[in-house]
């Protein structure tokens, strides 16, 4: 370990977009920054995230945005009001970027791409006098309070004025998102919550027939209904994809959160889907009970109600030969089709993590309690929000909130 210390003013550790956010807000307020990343560039999961098209945030109405984070939608809808949807389009015009809104009320760069938006804005940041360090891992605290640095040369001491820690969740952990900072965090008197999976898939247990022919296979469109931890109803018509082991999909992480949550309070949680949104349980009944001769069940089902290859496989995997022959019973499963969920696929496979530093660890600048100087932002924090561009968009705020209060914290306002 390097004997001297390097004195900085504000020390950004974790170069996704709430660092770099929290970097830029204070570097525009005239603070000394230095960004922090353990890999080999910053912006790494902000790029994959954008692999199939960069979904930056989303265009609905804000009331119904801040609702998408659920318990904390009142703290993280505070974020938002510093720094919304809105806000953030006109950040990434300002970098050359313009955005439009798809069909889905997502919106996107004109170019769907990631990679240009991440040059442009670590191109400002540079400019801008931020400097970065690359291949510095964070591993806890010295007993004299300095940064201890992993490096591919040794440890390396740093003595921040203030620190904002944007480290991820426990998602995807190949990128840098790994949670070993929790234990460091924990030992400082910081209050956390485990870090769970969120938008992720679920493991059911087909059989090995559905298992090996329909893996990868879509589910579209259907609805799906369920009941979390607090017994409240829940429906949304959607997509979703069948797994060797289960389910995943859009559908299924909009309701992640809720199912996560109900399997903890119960072992396993059942949901259902409607295969045939557009027909109603009267006509099922009417099309399924014409007569059909010599034709089989499963020809009968394909003429009359149009469910061929996966929808049917999945009635035959909840249904046993009598019951799929009995007209009342297949026309309720298929507006009904049981599904139970024994458990949430591992947070390494997850999209993105719930859990994390309490909000009430912190106060409404982002610091610390138990630790003056030092701000949290991003992913590492306790909320949650589904796919859609809600994920980003929070993490953008909380960057800009860290940023703001690490510059009050650094230079107070006069007392005069």
């Amino acid at each position: 370990m390097s004997s001297t210390p390097t004195h900085v003013s504000l020390a950004i550790i974790g170069g996704g977009p709430a660092g770099l956010m929290a970097a830029e807000t204070a570097r525009a307020a005239g603070i000394d920054v230095d960004v922090f990343e353990a890999k080999g560039s910053v912006g790494r999961k902000f790029l994959i995230a954008g692999k199939g098209g960069m979904n930056l945030t989303h265009g609905e109405p804000k009331p119904d945005f801040v609702q998408r984070y659920g318990a904390r939608a009142k703290e993280v809808g505070a974020w938002l009001d510093d720094f919304d949807a809105d806000a953030l389009r006109a950040w990434a015009r300002d970098l050359g970027v313009e955005t439009f809104v798809g069909t889905s009320g997502r919106v996107f760069p004109s170019d769907l791409k990631a990679a240009p938006l991440l040059r442009g804005w670590v191109h400002r940041l540079r400019e801008s006098g931020v400097r970065f360090h690359v291949h510095h891992r964070w591993v806890g605290w010295s007993e004299d309070g300095t940064l201890r640095m992993a490096t591919p040369e040794g440890e390396r001491a740093i003595r921040a004025d203030a620190t904002v820690l944007a480290l991820g969740g426990g998602s995807w952990p190949q990128l840098g998102s790994d949670g070993a900072w929790q234990p460091w965090l924990m030992a400082q008197g910081v209050d956390i919550t485990p870090l769970v999976p969120s938008n992720c898939g679920f493991d059911i247990g087909w059989s090995e027939h559905l298992a090996n022919r329909f893996a990868g296979a879509p589910l579209k469109p259907v609805v799906i209904h369920l009941r979390d931890a607090m017994g409240r109803e829940h429906a949304r018509q959607g997509e979703c994809v069948i797994t060797a082991t289960g389910i995943e999909g859009s559908l299924i992480y909009a309701f992640s959160g809720a199912m996560r949550d109900a399997i903890a309070a119960h072992g396993t949680t059942t949901i259902e889907l409607d295969l045939a949104p557009d027909r109603t349980l009267e006509r099922l009944r009417s099309d399924l009970a014409r007569p059909h001769g010599s034709r089989s069940m499963s020809e009968h089902l394909r003429r009359q109600t149009g469910l061929t290859g996966v929808k049917a496989a999945l009635l035959h995997e909840v249904l046993d030969k009598a019951q799929f022959h009995d007209v009342e019973t297949l026309a309720r499963t298929i507006k009904h089709l049981p599904l139970r969920l024994q458990r949430a696929r591992p947070i390494e496979e997850a999209i993105s993590s719930a859990g994390g530093v309490r909000l009430q660890a912190l106060d409404e600048r982002l610091m610390l309690s138990a630790l003056p100087g030092v701000f949290c932002a991003g992913e590492m924090l306790d909320w949650e929000a589904p796919t859609g561009g809600y994920l980003l968009t929070a993490c953008f705020a909380s960057g800009r909130r860290a940023g703001l209060g690490a510059v009050s914290y650094l230079h107070p306002p006069s007392q005069d």
